[in-house]
C-alpha cells in the first residue's frame, strides 16, 4: 500500500462508525473503488480489538456483499451465544469459505435416524451409547486419525464427515451432535491430551473415548488414570467444559497443526481466534466479579 493510500484508509477508519447516510455512502464508495485494499481494511478492523468498530465493519461488509467468513466467526465469538454445531461450521468456513452446512447437517441427520432405528426403548444412556458406537464406528466406519493425525483436515468437522476420520475432539463433537439429535444428554470433557465425552445422567458418570471407537470408561478408570498422570487439578479435569472452551481448543489445535503444515498465515489466523476467545472470557469473568 502506497503512502497516499495508507493515509486515505487511516482517515477512513475514523469514519467507519459514522452512521450518517452521506458519510456511510462515501465510505462504501471509497471501498468499492479499491476492492482488494477495501477487503483487507475491513478484515483488519474485524480482527482488531474494538468490537464496536468491528460491528460497523461487519455491516459495511454486508452492504457491499463481500463474504467475510473470518468476521462471521469473530462476531460469533464476541456474541457469547455459543452453540456447538453452528460454531464449528463457522470455524470450518474460515478456511473453506464455500462450504455449505446443509450437506453435512443432512448426513448427521442420517446418522441420527439410523441410531433411532436401532434404539428399542427403554434403553438407558449407556446402552444408547453402545448403539451410537455401532452406527458411527462399525456401520459408517468413523475412526481416529492415525499417521496423519496432525493434518489440519482432521480438525474441520465437515471434512471429518467426508473422510470419516478425525481427532479426539472432532470425533467427540460429532458424537455429541448425534446424541443431541436423539435426545441423549452428553457433555464435552476437555482432558489434556485427549478430548472425550461424558455422561452424567446416571447415578455414576461414565466416559467415552470417541477416538478409540467409543470405548466406555468408568469413573474409577478415569480417576486411576489421572492419579498416575501429571495433570494438575485432576478433579476438575473430569468435569464438563463449555462450548466456548471446546471451540477454543479446536482453534488452538489448528494453530499447531498449520505450523507443522508450514502455513504460518493460517496458524496466525487461528491464534487470533484463540486470543479473541480468551479476551471475551476475561471480559466476562471481570464483569461477574464486579460488586
Amino acid at each position: 500500500m502506497e503512502v497516499s493510500e495508507k493515509r486515505i484508509f487511516e482517515s477512513l477508519k475514523t469514519l467507519v462508525d459514522d452512521e450518517t447516510p452521506l458519510v456511510r455512502d462515501a465510505v462504501i464508495e471509497q471501498l468499492k473503488s479499491q476492492p482488494e485494499l477495501g477487503r483487507l481494511f475491513l478484515k483488519d478492523i474485524l480482527e482488531g480489538s474494538d468490537p464496536f468498530l468491528a460491528k460497523h465493519a461487519q455491516e459495511i461488509n454486508k452492504t457491499l456483499g463481500w463474504a467475510d467468513v473470518v468476521g462471521d466467526f469473530i462476531e460469533f465469538i464476541r456474541s457469547q451465544r455459543y452453540e456447538l454445531e453452528t460454531g464449528w461450521f463457522l470455524l470450518d468456513r474460515t478456511v473453506y469459505p464455500n462450504f455449505q452446512a446443509t450437506r453435512a447437517t443432512l448426513f448427521m441427520d442420517e446418522l441420527s435416524d439410523r441410531v433411532r432405528e436401532l434404539v428399542a426403548p427403554p434403553l438407558n444412556p449407556r446402552q444408547t451409547c453402545l448403539v451410537i458406537n455401532r452406527v458411527l464406528f462399525h456401520e459408517y466406519g468413523f475412526r481416529g486419525a492415525g499417521k496423519d493425525f496432525e493434518h489440519p483436515e482432521n480438525s474441520f468437522l465437515h471434512r471429518v464427515l467426508d473422510r470419516r476420520q478425525g481427532l479426539p475432539i472432532t470425533l467427540s463433537v460429532l458424537y455429541l451432535l448425534i446424541a443431541r439429535r436423539i435426545g441423549l444428554e452428553l457433555e464435552p470433557i476437555g482432558l489434556p491430551g485427549r478430548f472425550m465425552v461424558g455422561c452424567f445422567s446416571e447415578d455414576r458418570p461414565f466416559y467415552l473415548d470417541a477416538w478409540s471407537g467409543g470405548k466406555i470408561l468408568e469413573l474409577e478408570q478415569m480417576e486411576n488414570f489421572l492419579e498416575h498422570s501429571s495433570i494438575e487439578d485432576s478433579g476438575s479435569a473430569l468435569l464438563p467444559v463449555t462450548v466456548g472452551e471446546t471451540l477454543c481448543r479446536g482453534c488452538r489445535n489448528l494453530v499447531h497443526h498449520f505450523l507443522l503444515a508450514k502455513d504460518p498465515e493460517k496458524s496466525n489466523l487461528f491464534s487470533g481466534f484463540v486470543k479473541e476467545f480468551e479476551r471475551v472470557q476475561r471480559h466476562a469473568s471481570n464483569a461477574c466479579n464486579r460488586p
